[in-house]
């Protein structure tokens, strides 16, 4: 072989041997590119399993509690209606003055678990009468709570307080017919 073959030759296989370099260095970097990515998704899930799984035992215990407690499926206007009765029943032990009651629209939005049945009471009475009812409004067994509260100063008494207190109670519709 001419030492011009040889020159050419030589050049050949350096230029063959840099680019099969840079096909190599190319497709390394997109490797590990790719591995990042995945090692970086791989580490999210990883922390999202550990924070649900320290997170278990109090999830455990409120699922088991909802289990237990949970209501029976029930027309909104019978819930509406007895939750009404319930309230007007527990002012006038706690020895408050019904001024107004009032039915707040149900909120029935469709595809939601629970719904809420409400309903609006204006009171008078005791600062003491006022929290009593309260105490015996506010049942989270049974899905219950007054969930607006305003008070102000009785104009004629200055012992008594006036009271607007919207009552809600969490309800499971009954399925459709």
């Amino acid at each position: 072989m001419s030492p011009r073959e040889k020159k050419l030759l030589l050049f050949f296989g350096l230029a063959g041997f840099i680019m099969v370099n840079v096909a190599a260095f190319s497709w390394y970097s997109k490797t590990s590119a790719r591995i990042a990515i995945e090692k970086a998704e791989a580490r999210t899930k990883l922390d999202t399993a550990e924070m649900f799984r320290a997170s278990r035992e109090q999830v455990i215990d409120e699922m088991n509690w909802l289990a237990e407690h949970e209501p029976e499926p029930a027309a909104p206007q019978d819930v509406q209606t007895s939750l009404q009765q319930h309230v007007e029943r527990e002012a006038r032990t706690t020895g408050l003055t019904i001024k107004k009651q009032d039915f707040l629209p149900t909120d029935t939005t469709s595809g939601v678990h629970y719904h809420r049945a409400r309903v609006q009471f204006n009171v008078t009475g005791t600062e003491q009468a006022l929290y009593l009812w309260f105490d015996r409004l506010n049942f989270p067994d049974q899905f219950r709570a007054a969930t607006t509260i305003r008070m102000s100063p009785n104009r004629e008494d200055d012992t008594k307080i006036d009271c607007v207190a919207d009552i809600e109670q969490w309800f499971i519709p009954l399925p459709p017919a």
